[in-house]
């Protein structure tokens, strides 16, 4: 067991000493790379063959996921028809340790013949595919974990990093934001995590001032089923919050005389509407509270329930 446990591990470790390699071989010629991509207003359309065709396709998903257009096309349908897919606006990735892969050459003469910018990540700077390239990437060589240092593992996970370069730079220079994740990433787990406050608050606040009476206070609270009421001074901020509670703990024989101020909590947890409902809902778990209310500029926009929350799926 310890003996599969240790190379378990070593492989793991060849695994690292790959990413060292290519964290240590980075220079100019990415940053050229980038500025490229950047610069190209159509799709960047990763490809490769085997093993590095399925890294392009995670590099191409994390593209798109991040705010720079792109598609992965498959080098043998490529040369069936779908050339017809890439327009002089776009930019070809093309991924593979040779270079000298076979069912890139139609690719890349047809890119050379129309003038389409290549991207090349390869380990050979004489190959076709690096003399083809507008821009070509070199990864260091290195040897595979594999044991017979032939299937594709520490260079794949090389090329993986790569892709994530690429397009957490571009995201960085297109100041993609977290509103922008939340555009194209409206379902799933990350979809609930991008969820703010105002996605989910019912901006019809009930509130009231400090010199209200009870009586007014209960009807208000009623119609507005929250089980709760926001208490505001003068100036529009909120001093207090009524809850179901704070009824039940002020009844008295002339209750519905007494004004809000005098039954009201003071210093209600409130959120602003940025905040992400996660937070918020995590908030009040802790303080075993169902609403807070929320505020813009200091005054009360609305008010978000634990129910609200629940149903988005959050918990």
């Amino acid at each position: 067991m310890d003996k599969e446990l240790d190379y378990a591990k070593s492989i793991i470790k060849e695994e690292i000493s790959g990413l060292e390699a290519v964290y240590n071989s980075l220079n100019d010629s990415i940053i050229n790379a980038i500025e490229l991509l950047y610069k190209k207003k159509g799709h960047v359309i990763v490809s490769g063959m085997g093993k590095p065709g399925h890294i392009g396709r995670k590099i191409s998903a994390t593209l798109a996921s991040t705010g720079t257009p792109s598609f992965f096309l498959h080098p043998g349908e490529a040369s069936h028809g779908d050339l017809g897919e890439i327009s002089g606006s776009d930019v070809l990735l093309v991924l593979s340790l040779s270079g000298n892969t076979q069912e890139l050459v139609p690719m890349l003469s047809y890119a050379n013949r129309f003038g389409i910018d290549v991207v090349a990540i390869t380990s050979n700077p004489e190959s076709i595919l690096a003399k083809a390239s507008t821009v070509c990437v070199l990864m260091p060589k290195v040897k595979e974990a594999c044991p017979y240092n032939l299937a594709p593992t520490t260079t794949t996970t090389m090329m993986l990093a790569m892709g994530d370069v690429i397009a957490l730079c571009l995201l960085k220079k297109k100041e993609f934001n977290r509103e922008d994740f939340k555009n194209l990433h409206p379902g799933g787990a990350l979809g609930k995590r991008l969820l703010t406050v105002g996605d989910l608050m019912h901006k019809d606040v009930p509130v009231a001032h400090g010199n209200d009476l009870m009586e007014n206070i209960l009807v208000n609270m009623t119609q507005k089923s929250f089980g709760c009421i926001c208490i505001i001074d003068d100036n529009g901020k909120i001093i207090g919050i009524i809850t179901d509670g704070d009824l039940r703990r002020n009844i008295c024989e002339n209750f519905l005389k007494m004004k809000a101020i005098e039954v009201m909590s003071r210093n209600p947890k409130i959120v602003s509407k940025n905040m992400f409902a996660q937070e918020a809902t995590k908030m009040m778990n802790d303080h075993k509270i169902t609403s807070l209310f929320v505020t813009e500029d200091d005054l009360p926009c609305g008010i978000i329930h634990i129910h609200d929350c629940l149903r988005a799926g959050l918990v």
